[in-house]
This record gives structure tokens, C-alpha cells and sequence, in this order.
């Protein structure tokens, strides 16, 4: 009896002591928004947001969409095979991979911003279609 007294005691014990050291856990609400509602016009398959979270990339059947969260818009589209049906980013923000299930492929995209300079009526040399155009503005002080 003195035995079965001592370990209800020794339990008592340690339940009093975790109820004074761990405080009860509280409920707390969680509330939230839509921030934005796109409509694609083509079912997503997947997202991936970039690395930088400046973007945000949208796999539908043949096309990735590039949606910039600063401008709050689609900036881009990039046409890939219909059969890719997943896509995820990687620590850098200007890679991506698609994989495609069906047909066992997995493909690792590099984006490269691109920044159109408007040149016309300055001065150039070189042909006037080329693909890097240098101003050198020298009637300027």
C-alpha cells in the first residue's frame, strides 16, 4: 500500500510540476486577405515563386507565366513543351526546373532580364539592327 501511495504521489508530483512549468497553450485567430485575384484565361498546373521573391513563376499546358509581384502583373510569357507538369525554383532567383512525368524530362531554365533602351533619333555606329547598340553621346559637355 505505502508503495502505491508513494508513486501516486511521485506522478501527482510531476504533473503539478509540467502544469506550472509549460503554461496551456492559447488559440490564437489568424486572419488574412486576397491580396490579388489573376485570371490565366488556362488552367495553372504549378507555381514556383523565384529566389528573390520578385517573382512569380506559372506553369500552364505550354506556357510559363512570369508575374512580377512589384508591378503586379504578368510580364512574361515563355513557351515550353505541353507535357511539362511541374515547375520549381531553385536558391537562385533566375533559374527554374519543369519536369514533365509523362515523359520522364526534366529541363533547367536560366532567365536573363532584358532592358530595352529607346535610341531613336540619338546618334549610332554600327548597323542600326544589331542586337547591342552603343550610344557614345560626345557632343555633350
Amino acid at each position: 500500500m505505502k508503495r502505491r501511495t508513494g508513486i501516486v504521489l511521485i506522478l501527482f508530483f510531476f504533473l503539478a510540476a509540467g502544469w506550472i512549468t509549460f503554461p496551456p497553450m492559447t488559440k490564437a485567430d489568424f486572419e488574412w486577405r486576397i491580396l490579388k485575384n489573376l485570371d490565366l484565361q488556362t488552367p495553372p498546373l504549378d507555381v514556383a515563386p523565384s529566389a528573390d521573391g520578385q517573382r512569380l513563376f506559372i506553369l500552364t499546358a505550354g506556357e510559363i507565366l512570369v508575374y512580377s509581384i512589384p508591378e503586379e502583373k504578368i510580364t512574361d510569357r515563355l513557351s515550353v513543351d505541353k507535357d511539362f507538369d511541374r515547375i520549381a525554383s531553385l536558391p537562385r532567383a533566375d533559374i527554374v526546373t519543369i519536369t514533365s512525368s509523362g515523359r520522364k524530362t526534366l529541363q533547367i531554365i536560366g532567365f536573363e532580364s532584358v532592358y530595352r533602351i529607346d535610341v531613336t533619333g540619338l546618334p549610332f555606329k554600327g548597323p542600326q539592327d544589331a542586337a547591342v547598340t552603343v550610344a557614345v553621346f560626345t557632343d555633350y559637355q
